[in-house]
């Protein structure tokens, strides 16, 4: 069936990195896992493709497209190849998105070339240790001082893209909490990763996403100008909010690629597979099996192509884009599971592509703060319950 969400352009962008990732990423991944990070000049050669460039307007180097049906396209061939961009899916799917929607025109002109080049890495600082990313643990603190600027104190950790990022957007209380809101007071600091007093402390040796670079990160008397506060201050809990419809899309994006490119793995694998005198994808169960799996992938392609073609259209409300990322996040652990059980003792190799997609899709459930039970909440909310 025809995806009427991938126009021809978005075929010939398939094709582009479909041919890049064969190229430049499947022959030194193996290299990139062990060492469980990508090397910095990688993000420079996503940058020369257009990857980082994408959304962004033309007049700073982008392409100045509209739709996220390009990082579903990225998304799938991604998992295709069972890979990873390491801290580009944050720099494009987090922090992108704030910088082009709160950013002022002074800040783009600023902030969006290097960007768009990758010379400019980004990462989101949000979690703290030990109470997540609940506003009313945020002891992260930024006091803007007389002569201008903020003084950054605290730490943050599960930061992704953390170890190579040259600018960090730094959740921090820039004020009191109010009795009745303790989000108020949080702001949003896009933080110089050169600046003195700025570490990068632990990297985080994570089960999935192994070449994240995710790390932890304290301050200690970070100075910030008071031109690198994004948003309006004092309102960081809101901007976030704001741009959760698109971050649930984009997780949903990433479970559907990785449950169709599991089924096409086990499929294969089966294929080659001879315990007995015929292969095991000739046995009725298997092709039982493979066949749900097909159904339920399908099941999850029309939720996510209807909940691109509302986000396009400016329409993906929060509760909507709620149900399309739990729905595809919990059918895609399903399938992905069955998929690997195909694959035998083959599938609990960590070399085994099947096993990378196992672990790198199951932090979808939990990321961000938007666990599935978040979510069920979200959407029974909306339904008045």
């Amino acid at each position: 069936m025809r995806r009427t969400v991938f126009d021809a352009e978005l075929v010939a962008f398939r094709a582009t990195i479909r041919a890049f990732i064969e190229a430049e990423v499947v022959p030194s991944f193996g290299r990139w896992y062990q060492d469980g990070l990508v090397p910095r000049e990688f993000y420079y050669r996503l940058g020369d493709l257009g990857v980082f460039g994408l959304e962004v307007p033309v007049e700073f180097g982008g392409a100045g497209r509209d739709s996220l049906a390009y990082r579903g396209v990225l998304a799938e061939e991604i998992a295709r190849a069972a890979v990873s961009f390491g801290g580009a899916g944050a720099h494009l799917g987090r922090c992108l998105p704030l910088i082009t929607a709160l950013a002022t025109p002074a800040q783009q002109a600023r902030w969006l070339p290097g960007i768009v080049s990758g010379d400019t890495m980004l990462a989101l600082a949000v979690a703290e240790p030990g109470t997540g990313t609940e506003p009313e643990g945020m002891r992260t603190t930024a006091p803007l001082t007389a002569e201008g600027s903020y003084v950054l104190n605290g730490s943050k950790t599960y930061v992704i893209g953390g170890v190579h990022a040259d600018r960090v957007i730094v959740c921090a209380r820039t004020a009191p909490p109010r009795p009745d809101d303790p989000s108020y007071g949080l702001s949003l600091l896009v933080v110089d990763t050169s600046a003195a007093g700025f570490l990068v402390g632990r990297r985080l040796d994570t089960w999935g996403r192994k070449v994240g670079g995710t790390a932890e990160l304290t301050f200690t008397d970070v100075r910030v100008p008071a031109t690198d506060l994004l948003g309006d201050p004092h309102r960081a809990a809101a901007h976030l909010a704001a741009q959760l419809p698109q971050q649930r899309l984009n997780i949903a994006l990433g479970a559907y690629a990785r449950a169709k490119a599991a089924i096409r793995f086990a499929r294969d694998h089966t294929r080659d597979r001879l315990p007995v005198a015929r292969p095991v994808a000739a046995v009725q169960h298997s092709k039982f099996e493979l066949a749900g799996c097909r159904a339920e992938v399908d099941a999850i392609e029309a939720v996510i192509d209807r909940a691109l073609a509302a986000h396009d259209s400016a329409a993906l409300d929060p509760a909507h884009a709620a149900s399309a990322e739990l729905f595809a996040t919990e059918t895609a652990t399903r399938v992905i599971d069955r998929c690997l059980q195909l694959h035998g003792g083959a599938g609990y190799l960590t070399d085994s592509p099947i096993a990378r997609l196992y672990a790198d899709h199951r932090v979808n459930r939990l990321q961000g703060g938007d666990t599935s039970d978040t979510l069920r909440t979200v959407i029974a909310t909306d339904m008045g319950l």
